[in-house]
C-alpha cells in the first residue's frame, strides 16, 4: 500500500494538492479527511467523489501531516489500499443509544471480515452539547465484538468552541453518531498505543460529595476551593469570566486509576458551576473514587513516546505504510511545542506519511492495557498492508 499526506487552507488548494500527489505510479482509493469546521466540507467530498476516493473524516481542534501543523485547515491522508481490505460503516445515531449503534458498527464490522480491526471517529459533542459519552461506545464495541479486538481513533473536535462536531463520509455526515473505517485484519495490519505522560502529584485525594458530571467535595472540602487554592488561583473562584478549561485543566487535570487495572485515567475540571459550586468534570467521578492532582508532562515525554514506538516497530518487525495520530486537544495548550515534536518524531519512527488531528477524547491501547478511552493521550496508530 502506498500512502501521500496533503494539506490545505481551502478546498481549492485541496484540489491542487491532490492533482499534484495522484500519478501513473499512486491512484488512491482512499482519504482520510481531518477538516476544521471552518471550512467547507461538502466541497472537500466533492472533489474527492470526482476521483472515485472514498471519505472518512472528522471535524478538528487542528489538523497535522508530517511536516505540517495548522488550525482553520484541512489535512488528508491519501491511501490505495485495495477495496476488498476495508469497508466504511457509517452511523447517524438520531435517538437511538450508544448501545444500540456499537452493536450495529460491530455487526457490521464482522460481517464485513471475519477478522475485523477498526479506525473508528465518532462526534464529539452531542447536540445537547455535552461530551460524546466514549466509555460507554468502547465498552459496547469491545463487548459486541470480542475483547481481543483492535480499534485506534478520536472524537471529533470543533476548534475548541464546543458549538458542534461532525464525523462524514463521501455520501454522509452527522453532527450526532460514528464513522469506521473496518480492515480486514488478515491484509492490513495495525500497531499503535496510547500514552499521556502527566504525572501524579502530591497524595492522593477522595472524592466526598459528587453528583453524576458535578463535583462538588474532595476530602470534605469544597471542590473548588481546595483544586484552585492547590494551583494558586484562589482568587480568581468567583470570577464568571475565568475560563478554568484553558486557564488550569488543560495542564492539572486530574488522574484516577481504571477499574481492575493499574492503568490510569485522566479527567479534567471543564469549568465551575458556580450556582451550584461544584466543578463540572468531563467524565463522572464517582463519590468514595481516589484519585491524584498531576503535573503536565515534561521534555521527556516525546523521548518516550519515540522509544516506545520504537519498540512497537520492532516488535512489529518493519516501517510502516502510513501512520494516524490522535492527540487530545488539551496537550497543545498544555505542552506547546513538545506536541509537533511528538508528531514529527512519531512519522519519523514509521518512516511513513502521516496525518492526525487534535481530539476531545481518544481510542486505544495503553502499552499492554485493554481498549479504552482516553483524554489528553497521544494515540498512534501504524497501518501495514500484509504481502501475499
Amino acid at each position: 500500500m502506498k500512502a501521500r499526506s496533503i494539506y490545505g487552507k481551502s478546498p481549492a488548494k485541496i484540489q491542487t494538492a491532490l492533482k499534484t500527489a495522484i500519478g501513473d505510479d499512486f491512484m488512491p482509493t482512499l482519504a482520510i479527511v481531518f477538516i476544521s469546521i471552518k471550512q467547507d466540507r461538502k466541497a472537500v467530498r466533492e472533489i474527492l467523489a470526482a476521483q472515485d476516493i472514498d471519505v472518512f473524516g472528522a471535524t478538528s481542534c487542528g489538523e497535522f501531516v508530517d511536516g505540517h501543523q495548522s488550525k482553520g485547515q484541512i489535512a488528508i491522508l491519501l491511501m490505495d489500499l485495495s477495496r476488498d481490505s476495508y469497508a466504511i460503516v457509517f452511523e447517524d445515531m438520531g435517538a437511538r443509544s450508544i448501545q444500540a449503534v456499537a452493536k450495529q458498527i460491530a455487526g457490521s464490522a464482522v460481517s464485513n471480515f471475519a477478522n475485523p480491526t477498526l479506525i473508528l471517529c465518532s462526534t464529539g459533542v452531542t447536540p445537547a452539547v455535552e461530551l460524546f459519552d466514549g466509555t460507554t461506545l468502547v465498552h459496547e464495541l469491545s463487548e459486541a465484538m470480542g475483547r481481543d479486538k483492535i480499534f485506534f481513533g478520536g472524537m471529533a473536535g470543533d476548534d475548541f468552541t464546543l458549538t458542534g462536531t461532525a464525523v462524514f463520509t463521501q455520501n454522509g455526515e452527522t453532527n450526532h453518531g460514528i464513522v469506521a473505517l473496518v480492515l480486514n485484519a488478515d491484509k492490513v495490519s495495525l500497531n499503535g498505543m496510547a500514552i499521556t505522560g502527566w504525572k501524579k502529584l502530591g497524595i492522593s485525594r477522595k472524592v466526598t460529595h459528587s453528583k453524576g458530571k458535578l463535583l462538588y467535595s474532595i476530602d470534605g472540602k469544597p471542590a473548588v476551593e481546595m483544586y484552585l487554592k492547590y494551583l494558586g488561583k484562589s482568587e480568581q473562584g468567583g470570577e464568571r469570566d475565568f475560563h478554568l478549561l484553558n486557564e488550569l485543566s488543560f495542564e492539572y487535570p486530574f488522574i484516577t486509576e481504571r477499574e481492575n487495572s493499574h492503568e490510569i485515567l485522566i479527567k479534567s475540571p471543564m469549568n465551575i458551576d458556580h450556582e451550584e459550586n461544584a466543578l463540572v468534570m468531563d467524565m463522572e467521578m464517582k463519590e468514595g473514587e481516589t484519585f491524584w492532582f498531576s503535573v503536565p508532562p515534561d521534555f521527556d515525554i516525546v523521548e518516550e513516546i519515540i522509544d516506545e514506538a520504537k519498540e512497537v516497530k520492532n516488535a512489529a518487525g518493519g516501517d510502516a505504510d502510513a501512520l494516524l495520530v490522535f492527540s487530545c486537544a488539551g496537550r497543545e495548550p498544555a505542552l506547546g511545542p513538545l506536541v509537533s515534536m511528538e508528531n514529527e518524531g512519531l512519522a519519523e519512527v514509521w518512516k511513513s506519511p502521516m496525518a492526525g488531528f487534535f481530539t476531545y477524547g481518544e481510542f486505544g491501547r495503553a502499552k499492554n492495557g485493554q481498549q479504552h478511552v482516553h483524554s489528553t493521550a497521544c494515540c498512534w496508530v501504524a497501518l501495514k498492508e500484509k504481502s501475499n
